[in-house]
Formats: C-alpha cells, sequence, structure tokens
C-alpha cells in the first residue's frame, strides 16, 4: 500500500510552497489542506503544534502504516516517514 501526505498549508507560506514544488519534482502525491479555509484543520495544526498555528504542518502515513505528524519537514523526512 502506498502511502499518504497531507499537507496542512496557507497560500501565502513561502515554506509550504518551497516543499510542495519539491515533492511534486520528486512525484510525491499529497492532498492540501488550507487553514484559512477549514476550522477542523485549524484545530489539527494547533494540537500538532503547541497551540501554534504552524505550517507546513504535514501528516504522513507510511507504507507499513505508521503515522507520523511533522512540522516543516525536509523532503527526505517526508520521504523516510512514508517508507515507514
Amino acid at each position: 500500500m502506498p502511502g499518504t501526505v497531507t499537507m496542512y498549508s496557507t497560500t501565502w507560506c513561502g515554506y509550504c510552497r518551497r516543499l510542495k514544488s519539491q515533492m511534486d519534482r520528486e512525484g510525491i502525491a499529497y492532498t492540501e489542506v488550507d487553514i484559512e479555509q477549514d476550522p477542523e484543520a485549524v484545530a489539527l495544526v494547533e494540537r500538532a503544534n503547541d497551540g501554534n498555528r504552524t505550517v507546513p504542518t504535514l501528516v504522513v502515513t507510511g507504507e507499513g502504516g505508521t503515522e507520523t505528524t511533522m512540522t516543516n519537514p525536509s523532503l527526505n523526512q517526508v520521504k523516510k516517514a512514508l517508507a515507514a
């Protein structure tokens, strides 16, 4: 089973744009959720980041079913989480 990536972001986030570009270049599929348009997404991001709205926040489910939540990860960290 291939892994999945959900990226919680905003339209103005430079770090989000950079990571999306890197994942696009590597062929890593992801679902993007704009936290400014989704109150439930805001709550998830705040829980993952000690009450802060820090993006990009990613929820990665690896090939083996391991779910990892990461804030502003590197491309290599995303790849490792997808392989888990």
